[in-house]
């Protein structure tokens, strides 16, 4: 029968793929022992020990060592825990390999020196913890002076940047450049300066006061109706659709203490409504295509986005947001229209 026939060695190694060599230092080591021998002493395999060292060969190239494959052919461990023992060996080596390639890369980019080298090293090797510590002591530090408004304090760091288990090079890379962009004291500086210019007195100030900030929780609703009323195709002048833009004008009119119900201040309204879709587009494109923002704080915002790898989902949402504005200037007037691009 074909599985009671024996191969010599050299038809063993061109079956296999293995080197004559490779074979008896399997068959030495105890791994693979052949089946027989001939009277001169030759060594013989049936089709059972070919497979096996079909196998070997496979898990050598998989780096997997001789002990694990010895105890896998003795019966005493089974192939599915040893993939899983060396899969988890593999990947830990992988995440080290992807770690030491973005330093590589930011070191060639940034033409670093071995001092740059050594803080890459150390920031792309953070745990978890450290990580969300780092950018927690950022914007503990950069929000000085904004106490008096402990909620927009607060929902500055509410989505800290989360780096995946297994992060692509250009996560990596992104991540690598936020830790040294949140370490740099001169970055935290500008960003405080920028934040307590902003937010700090006048009209920023007001648009950022807790009572702001509950009523854009009260908007929030209506732009999300408007979202989807926009996408389901309801038009603008269905009952439906005035509905939303009376409630919307009746929550802007509770946020500023006035009325924004008479045709004019309507058409004021779509007018201003209409200029932001073409804004946030363009902002997009230019984000996307165009030179990387240079602000800390905008650069900020980027790097968290491409470090989540939520920058196509948060601008698709955006797009939503943005085309749903343009709806809702049709809603209060229906004689808006979009200005010219």
């Amino acid at each position: 029968m074909d599985d009671e026939k024996m191969y010599p060695i050299g038809d063993v190694a061109r079956r296999t793929g293995l080197s004559v060599s490779a074979i008896r230092y399997y068959a030495d080591a105890g791994v693979v022992r052949p089946s027989a021998l001939t009277t001169a002493g030759y060594r013989l395999y049936d089709i059972e020990a070919i497979a096996r060292l079909e196998l070997v060969r496979t898990l050598r190239d998989l780096d997997a060592g001789l002990d694990d494959i010895r105890r896998l052919l003795a019966g005493q461990t089974t192939l599915h825990d040893l993939a899983t023992a060396h899969l988890a060996v593999v990947e830990r080596e992988a995440s080290r390999l992807r770690a030491r390639r973005a330093v590589l890369r930011a070191l060639v980019r940034q033409h670093g020196s071995a001092e740059q080298a050594a803080l890459l090293h150390r920031l792309v090797s953070l745990s978890d913890e450290e990580r969300e510590r780092l950018i927690a002591e950022f914007w503990a530090d950069v929000s000085e002076g904004l106490n008096e408004n402990p909620r927009f304090v607060a929902e500055l760091n509410s989505a800290p940047p989360r780096l995946p288990d297994e992060p692509t090079p250009e996560q990596l890379d992104a991540w690598i450049e936020l830790a040294a962009l949140v370490s740099d004291p001169q970055v935290r500086s500008a960003v405080r300066a920028d934040l307590n210019e902003r937010f700090t007195d006048g009209p920023g100030h007001l648009l950022v006061s807790p009572d702001a900030l509950k009523a854009y929780e009260r908007a929030a609703p209506l732009i999300e109706e408007a979202v989807a009323a926009r996408q389901a195709g309801l038009a603008p002048d269905s009952p439906q659709a005035q509905e939303l833009g009376d409630r919307y004008l009746r929550w802007l009119g509770g946020m500023f203490g006035a009325s924004f119900d008479d045709a004019a201040t309507r058409r004021e309204l779509a007018g201003g409504l209409l200029l932001i879709e073409p804004q946030i587009l363009a902002d997009q494109e230019r984000e996307v295509n165009g030179p990387r923002p240079t602000d800390p704080y905008e650069r900020y915002q980027l790097l968290v986005q491409m470090v989540d790898g939520t920058l196509d989902a948060n601008h698709a949402e955006l797009a939503g947001y943005a085309a749903a504005n343009t709806w809702l200037a049709a809603v209060l007037d229906p004689t808006a229209t979009a200005p010219p691009e």
